[in-house]
């Protein structure tokens, strides 16, 4: 569709799922609850057509003008130029004395209502209208039969004068009735969803759009001052690029040697292990030094407080705070609670497309899934995102804390088949202390080690020890020593 013949609403992100806005001289249901944003978005596309020389007209039958001037002024947006036509009841539906007779006033009321609309639309001439909003006028029509035939009476009047219309419906009458659906050129319904802890979540979806691509499944969107921002759905195949795969390094040459010389640019590694066990240490190993060679990382943190890192990896020589000074280091403290997944992959996009970062930490995946609503649509998030990273060569870290310390282990959620890399750390038992183990299961980019080495963090950093040759059942967390009494670990 030429752009010309496209309106747009004014939000970007939604503009971007309709391929460009609202076609011209068509009419659109925005639907949803009360309360789930169809007011700010029918305003954000007349404050849009008013930059861009349209004539707007707002017709309201469920809101008062002054209500609608209030709502706009908590967003900082002034309503002055716009014309609002408050439909008021006539007055005869108010009087007591008048209300009974010979014919229905649902009849009188429905008529006077659309020639009030149509005699608004005659005097402002505008381009692009809104019509707050279909409950009304379904409630007056009282069957499906009267209100089918006046909205497409209101559609061919207005189409004839080629004005652009968005209808709000708030489902609070005949939420099953598909009426305007098949009159109106698209749908897009907004839904809010009430999660067990934490702020509501708001996501759309585009029901239809007649002769126009748009991209399908649920966005996640927010209110905020200023207006609604819309997440589009993550798709990582509309991202494609071709990168050397070349070797990302440590700077430990122990723990590169590991992982056959270090993880591969553009890939995605997996640490997982208990908590405490040194899956942060192992992975800021990584983005130091990315960050000593210029490189740009990007870190965000689920469950650790900022402070507590920055603290934890001075006293390691790694000092963050000076990375982030030099602007190397974009450092995010992520609420599950308030935060949706889509939000979150538009933020991680933000850190690569404008920050320029060339890897990004997720710490942890526990956090991660806490902010999904649905548990099972984790991994395809997770995979969209880690699959888009890779398209960009962005080099991913992602921390995962197993249930339980010691003996057998519960991991939340099974990542490991959508990773390129996968690093096992362990706590184990020996000679009264307790000792911590490190291993490398998976890489598909290259040959690794398949040894169970031990991990010790020191002050001078991570340390990988020998082959631990002489013990059976490490990963256990209770092994059995099998070796020589004098080549049993000093303490």
């Amino acid at each position: 569709m030429d752009a010309c013949t496209i309106a747009p609403t004014g939000i970007s992100g939604l503009d971007d799922i309709l391929a460009g806005g609202l076609a011209r001289g068509c009419l659109f249901l925005l639907e949803g609850n009360p309360g789930t944003g169809k007011t700010t978005i029918a305003l954000h596309f007349l404050l849009q057509g008013l930059r861009t020389g349209e004539r707007g007209l707002y017709v309201t039958l469920s809101e008062t003008r002054s209500e609608l001037i209030k709502s706009a002024a908590s967003h900082g947006w002034d309503l002055n130029h716009v014309e609002i036509f408050e439909l008021t009841p006539p007055d005869g539906t108010l009087d007591p004395d008048q209300q009974q007779t010979l014919l229905y006033s649902s009849d009188l009321e429905l008529g006077e209502t659309i020639k009030q609309i149509l005699n608004a639309v005659e005097r402002v001439d505008p381009t692009v209208i809104v019509l707050d909003s279909l409950s009304e006028i379904r409630l007056l029509a009282q069957n499906s039969l009267r209100y089918r035939r006046q909205l497409l009476a209101l559609k061919h009047v207005l189409a004839k004068r080629g004005a652009t219309v968005l209808m709000l419906d708030d489902l609070t009458s005949e939420a099953l009735d598909k009426t305007a659906h098949s009159i109106a050129h698209g749908v897009i319904r907004l839904e809010e969803l009430a999660p067990d802890f934490g702020s509501e979540r708001r996501r759309l979806k585009v029901m239809k759009y007649r002769g126009q691509g748009y991209r399908g499944g649920f966005h996640d969107f927010t209110i905020v001052r200023g207006g609604v921002v819309v997440f589009p759905r993550l798709v990582a195949s509309e991202h494609r690029g071709e990168y050397p795969r070349e070797p990302v390094k440590s700077g430990v040459s122990e723990v590169d040697l590991l992982l056959g010389g270090g993880v591969d640019r553009g890939t995605s590694t997996v640490v997982i292990g208990p908590a405490g066990v040194g899956k942060s240490i192992f992975v800021l190993q990584y983005a130091a030094a990315a960050m000593r060679r210029g490189e740009k990382v990007g870190i965000f943190l689920f469950d650790e407080e900022m402070g507590v890192l920055l603290g934890r990896a001075k006293a390691l020589g790694i000092d963050l705070g000076q990375f982030r000074a030099d602007g190397l280091l974009f450092l995010s403290q992520v609420d599950a609670a308030e935060l949706s997944p889509g939000q979150f992959a538009h933020r991680v996009q933000a850190s690569v497309k404008t920050d320029g970062v060339s890897m990004v930490v997720i710490d942890s995946l526990n956090g991660y899934r806490a902010s999904m609503p649905e548990e099972h649509s984790l991994i395809l998030h997770l995979h969209e995102l880690l699959q888009y990273l890779n398209r960009n060569s962005v080099t991913t870290f992602v921390t995962v804390a197993q249930h339980g310390l010691i003996g057998d282990m519960d991991t939340p959620i099974d990542v490991t088949y959508i990773a390129d890399s996968v690093v096992l750390m362990r706590y184990f038992e020996a000679q009264g202390r307790v000792r911590r183990a490190i291993s490398v299961v998976k890489k598909r980019t290259g040959p690794h080690e398949d040894t169970i080495r031990e991990f010790q963090l020191t002050r001078d950093g991570p340390v990988v020890g020998p082959v631990l040759h002489d013990f059976h059942g490490v990963l256990r967390g209770a092994p059995t020593f099998v070796g020589a009494p004098d080549q049993i670990l000093e303490n």
